[in-house]
C-alpha cells in the first residue's frame, strides 16, 4: 500500500507506561500533518493466530471460554498470542492442539486482521485448518474452555443474529465459509 505523507503523524517522543506479560503500553506526543501536536495512546501486542478447524464432513470446531474483561462466556475460534520469535504459522498449529486437541495435515493462511487500528499494534493471523488427526489437548494452566462443533452454516447464522461478536472468530469465519465454497465451486 503506498504511503501518503501529507497523512503521515510523526512520533517526538515516547513514553513507556506499562511493560507486562501480553501487552506495553507507550503515550506518543506526536505532530501532525497540519503543524499541531497531539498525544497517541498506543498498546503494544507481540501478535496472535487463530484457526478455523473444519472436519471431513464441514464441522467447525470451536470453543467457549470465560472472558474477563467481559464477565462472560465467549464462543470463538482456538486461538492464541504469538511467542517472541515464533512464526504465525506454528502458533497455529501449537493453538490448535493446545485448545482442541487437534492437528492438521493442512494450513491455509486467509490473512490478517487488525482488530482495533486506532490504538493497538495487534496483528492476528487467520488460517483454515482442514485434514485433522485427533492428539491430546494441552491447555494451559490457566485455560480453561469447552471444545463445541457447529456446522460452518450455522456460525455464519450466528454471526448475523450477533449470537457471536468475537471480531477475529467472525472474520476468520466468513473468509473460511468465502474460501470453502470457492473451491467447491471451482470443483464443478
Amino acid at each position: 500500500m503506498k504511503k501518503n505523507t501529507q497523512l503521515t503523524e510523526k512520533t517526538v517522543d515516547t513514553k513507556r507506561i506499562y511493560e507486562g506479560k501480553i501487552l506495553n503500553l507507550r503515550v506518543d506526543d506526536i505532530l501532525l500533518p497540519n503543524g499541531r501536536s497531539a498525544i497517541r495512546e498506543v498498546v503494544e501486542h507481540g501478535g496472535a493466530a487463530c484457526v478455523v478447524p473444519v472436519t471431513e464432513d464441514g464441522m467447525v470446531y470451536m470453543v467457549r471460554q470465560f472472558r474477563y474483561p467481559f464477565n462472560e462466556m465467549v464462543l470463538e475460534i482456538p486461538a492464541g498470542k504469538m511467542d517472541p520469535g515464533e512464526v504465525p504459522s506454528d502458533t497455529a498449529k501449537r493453538e490448535l492442539e493446545e485448545e482442541i486437541g487437534q492437528r492438521a495435515l493442512e494450513l491455509t493462511y486467509m490473512g490478517e486482521i487488525r482488530p482495533s487500528v486506532a490504538y493497538l499494534t495487534e496483528i492476528i493471523h487467520m488460517y483454515l485448518a482442514r485434514g485433522l488427526t485427533p492428539t491430546a489437548q494441552k491447555l494451559d494452566d490457566d485455560e480453561f474452555l469447552h471444545i463445541e462443533k457447529y456446522p460452518i452454516d450455522a456460525l455464519i447464522d450466528m454471526i448475523m443474529d450477533n449470537q457471536i461478536s468475537d471480531s477475529k472468530t467472525i472474520a476468520a469465519i466468513l473468509k473460511a465459509k468465502i474460501t470453502l465454497d470457492r473451491e467447491k465451486a471451482a470443483k464443478n
